[in-house]
């Protein structure tokens, strides 16, 4: 079973930029896809993005595409998240899941495994 471990949130203004990292263990890692998801205070959790198992195919949700990047590096069992031109409204516990199923996907319950999460908090 693959445990999961984000880094890298914190405060940042808006328009500047964060990078999370999600560093997995016990598990081929490069069997899983894997993604991106958040959840704000009040709300349910949502996608953000998620990438293939080789990183050739990624989704983004719309409100995140162009400013946010996925990728992920298979020899360093890590999957990141590359968030620019951060606005308020990103503000949320970011979290990152494994799914065991092929393809590339966008629902919550399509994902196994997560990870613990991390806050980001971007002021105005």
């Amino acid at each position: 079973q693959v445990q999961l471990v984000e880094s890298g949130g914190g405060l940042v203004q808006a328009g500047g930029s964060l990078r999370l990292s999600c560093a997995a263990s016990r598990g081929t890692f490069s069997r899983y896809v894997m993604g991106w998801f958040r959840q704000a205070p009040g709300n349910e959790r949502e996608f953000v993005a998620a990438i293939s198992r080789r990183g050739s195919s990624t989704l983004y949700a719309d409100s995140v595409k162009g400013r946010f990047i996925v990728s992920r590096d298979n020899a360093k069992n890590t999957v990141y998240l590359q968030m620019n031109s951060l606005k308020p409204e990103d503000t949320a516990v970011y979290y990152c899941g494994a799914s065991n199923t092929p393809v590339v996907l966008t629902r919550r319950d399509g994902y196994d495994y997560w990870g613990q999460g991390t806050q980001v908090t971007v002021s105005s």
